[in-house]
């Protein structure tokens, strides 16, 4: 295993399109910062903290001990004609700040909440808002701000 950091990058692909897109803007960061990563693909937004939990608890039964200093969580909910849109959003984003509050753990938040494609396209696309570039970087600063805080192995 390299010395480098990892980033766990895990993607909700229930729009693999707008998923990809995220993805290019987060990994030119990553790579720009000369750190490794991995992506892990999962169905959708509702998924992601799930898998993020996952890594975390491989890391406390020690089969990945320190394997992951950071982590990206992807996905995009288009609202639709019903309240799953609703549900979908504020439990990721719940169960995501759970996560950063109860695991101190440096998390990029990049589950796009939309009205619709033309405004997750907007978002998304690397020549726009390329908001997979801006939460890449958001867990990038709070890496360093546990670093800070001495929460990281020497």
């Amino acid at each position: 295993m390299s010395d480098t950091p990892s980033i766990l990058i895990v993607e909700g692909r229930f729009y693999d399109d707008i998923a990809d897109e995220l993805a290019k803007g987060a990994i030119a960061v990553l790579e720009e910062a000369g750190l490794n990563y991995e992506r892990m693909p999962v169905p959708g937004a509702f998924e992601v903290p799930q898998a993020i939990r996952f890594a975390i608890r491989s890391m406390e039964i020690g089969s990945a001990m320190s394997r992951y200093a950071g982590f990206i969580g992807f996905g995009c909910v288009i609202r639709g004609e019903t309240s799953h849109y609703d549900y979908v959003c504020q439990e990721s984003s719940r169960a995501l700040m759970n996560i950063v509050m109860n695991y101190s753990v440096a998390l990029g938040y990049g589950i796009l909440t939309v009205e619709n494609r033309d405004q997750a396209w907007e978002r998304a696309d690397v020549s726009k808002k390329n908001k997979g570039g801006d939460v890449a970087r958001a867990c990038l600063r709070m890496m360093d701000v546990k670093k800070h805080f001495r929460l990281v192995p020497r």
